[in-house]
């Protein structure tokens, strides 16, 4: 095992952000310096927002997801609901049937963090033709 992650021990040395090797995995200790940070970090990007947003609406299948978050490729679509369900902001439901049928939805914190940012999407629908004209 430590041939096998040797890479890894090379790395930490040289790394800024703490971390810490469990088992197989590496995992990075976070730590925040406001309560902004902490929200930044784990809804951050430019698609986040709006699988949240649209979560927000009702649960979503993987293709109904797709369709409605205009511009996502596939992959950036599935990374980011891992990430969001590694959060516990998105609960993935899987139905055994045939066809699969996988559905997304938010959990109660999802629903927290959605509840924080929806006068922020406010201040963006505000100010959105003055965003626009930005150079």
């Amino acid at each position: 095992m430590l041939r096998r992650h040797q890479h890894f021990y090379k790395y930490l040395q040289f790394c800024l952000v703490p971390t810490v090797l469990l088992g197989e995995v590496l995992v990075r200790k976070r730590s925040y310096t406001c309560g902004l940070d902490a929200a930044i970090d784990v809804m951050g990007g430019k698609w986040k927002g709006l699988i949240l947003f649209w979560l927000g609406e009702g649960p979503l299948r993987f293709g109904e997801l797709r369709r409605t978050v205009a511009g996502i490729s596939e992959r950036m679509l599935i990374l980011h609901l891992r990430e969001l369900e590694a959060s516990g902001l998105v609960h993935r439901e899987v139905h055994y049937q045939v066809p699969p049928k996988v559905e997304y939805s938010l959990t109660e914190f999802g629903h927290s963090l959605l509840t924080a940012l929806t006068p922020l999407g406010q201040w963006g629908e505000d100010h959105i033709e003055r965003l626009e004209a930005l150079p």
